[in-house]
């Protein structure tokens, strides 16, 4: 079909069009005045995703380590929920309105406040942020409400602003209020805990006699310390005496006791002395004589008193020895019993550190828990939250719906539109031949020629005659 051919089909059936037009257009405007108006009212809440100055003294963030995009879209998810919903139904009261009661007739559900809070969020409720691309991200989320009456619209959208903000509070207090209540119980038991291990040391140091438990092991350490090097001295000693006495067999005036003894030096000059004068006494005066007799008993009684001397010192040597075995048993013993003290000194510090560690550690869980229980209950406590209420929504003056301009467009447009597929339509069940390529598409035969229009009288009974030179040839 050419559009010639479009055009002649269209006048022809111009009536036919424009009866459709102008139902569809009259169905629609119709439609515009008995369909109720509805008024959307908008509210925005802004998003702060800095960390939260409360949560932070935790190691929290205010959105819980989530980048800012996904909190935004996690405090819309939260608008848009059902508690949030079931809130605005009961702080304003939608369910004593009449338009709720009649959404609740239709509801499944027994409940009205949970009826009318689906039916919000399903078909009344729009929830996104103000500008939500790659290029230009928002923390700003606008919360329209669609309702019949403009004030109600505007309390509603006002309405989930609001408990948007108090579930926040909520879901930020609750589970504070649980975790203070959680560590309440935990400090208790610790604190118990720490009370039972701090008696069962303070008993143990009472039984023990312990008060400074590192210091009396000290001074016990070094007395170890001093009977061990006293042993060392002691036999030492012995075994210098011991060496000492077995030269007792031998040669006694080689010992050096005898040697140095001043007694042993003194009588032997005198004897020296005494033998340097019995020559010549015995020179002068013969070896009978009483002078050179006396000199010999004093030279015999000075060997013997050397040899006296010198066996004294050598049992004095023995008498060292024995005195020497004596003294370094008894450093051993009391070594030994020093180590036994030492030993059980040791193992009564670590008892007693072993106590004192269980002190120390049920001390820091306490301290631990006490400050999460601190933590806990000053989050339990605020009533501060990262949304806060940007703009207030009002009551709108204009419906949004209907939408009378863009449904008058649409109905000039569906109407044309439905008034030429009529035309169309109708053309097609009752064929007509309009033009010259009718003829050959119906027949399909070629066009010798076509007669002009010939006007004659209504009482002309005459055949129709061809006008001279009218006749044109065929194209073929």
């Amino acid at each position: 079909m050419s559009f010639n051919q479009f055009l002649v089909i269209l006048r022809a059936r111009w009536l036919i069009a424009a009866g459709v037009f102008v139902a569809v257009v009259a169905l629609i405007a119709f439609a515009n005045i008995i369909w109720p108006k509805q008024y959307t009212a908008t509210a925005s809440v802004v998003v702060d995703s800095k960390t939260d100055p409360v949560a932070q003294a935790n190691g929290g963030a205010a959105g819980g380590g989530q980048p800012p995009s996904t909190y935004v879209n996690t405090q819309a998810d939260i608008i848009a929920s059902e508690r949030v919903a079931q809130r605005v139904v009961r702080t304003l009261k939608l369910d004593q309105q009449p338009e709720a009661r009649k959404l609740w007739a239709k509801g499944p559900n027994d409940d009205i406040s949970v009826t009318v809070a689906k039916l919000i969020l399903e078909k009344k409720l729009v929830v996104a942020p103000a500008h939500d691309s790659p290029t230009h991200s928002s923390n700003v989320i606008d919360i329209s409400v669609t309702w019949s009456d403009p004030a109600t619209a505007a309390a509603l959208a006002n309405g989930f602003a609001q408990a948007a903000i108090d579930t926040n509070i909520e879901l930020k207090v609750e589970p504070a209020k649980q975790y203070a209540s959680w560590f309440d119980q935990r400090s208790r038991s610790l604190r118990a805990d720490l009370e039972d291990k701090q008696k069962k040391l303070s008993d143990f140091q009472s039984k023990n006699g312990i008060i400074a438990t590192d210091e009396k092991l000290d001074v016990e350490n070094a007395r170890l310390n001093e009977l061990s090097t006293e042993l060392v001295t002691i036999q030492g000693l012995r075994q210098d005496s011991q060496s000492r006495q077995h030269q007792v067999g031998s040669d006694i005036s080689t010992l050096p006791e005898v040697l140095q003894s001043p007694v042993i030096q003194s009588l032997k000059a005198a004897l020296v002395q005494a033998e340097g004068k019995k020559p010549d006494v015995a020179a002068r005066l013969g070896k009978n004589h009483p002078d050179y007799q006396a000199v010999e008993s004093e030279i015999s009684d000075l060997r013997t008193r050397i040899a006296q001397e010198s066996a004294n010192i050598a049992a004095s040597l023995g008498n060292a020895t024995q005195s020497n075995l004596r003294r370094e048993n008894d450093v051993r013993q009391a070594l030994e019993a020093q180590k036994k003290k030492v030993l059980e000194l040791k193992y009564q510090h670590d008892q007693a550190a072993m106590f004192e560690n269980d002190v120390t550690a049920a001390q820091r869980d306490l301290d631990q828990v006490s400050q999460r229980l601190a933590q806990s209950n000053l989050e339990s406590l605020t009533q501060q939250t990262n949304v806060v209420q940007l703009s207030t929504a009002t009551a709108p003056n204009d419906a949004s719906s209907p939408k009378v301009v863009i449904n008058f467009i649409v109905a000039i447009f569906l109407g044309g539109v439905l008034g030429i597929a009529s035309a169309l339509a109708a053309e097609l069940r009752n064929r007509r031949v309009r033009e010259d390529e009718d003829i050959v598409d119906l027949l399909g035969v070629p066009l010798l020629g076509k007669l002009d229009v010939v006007r004659v009288r209504a009482n002309d009974v005459r055949l129709l005659q061809p006008a001279p030179g009218r006749l044109e040839p065929s194209v073929i």
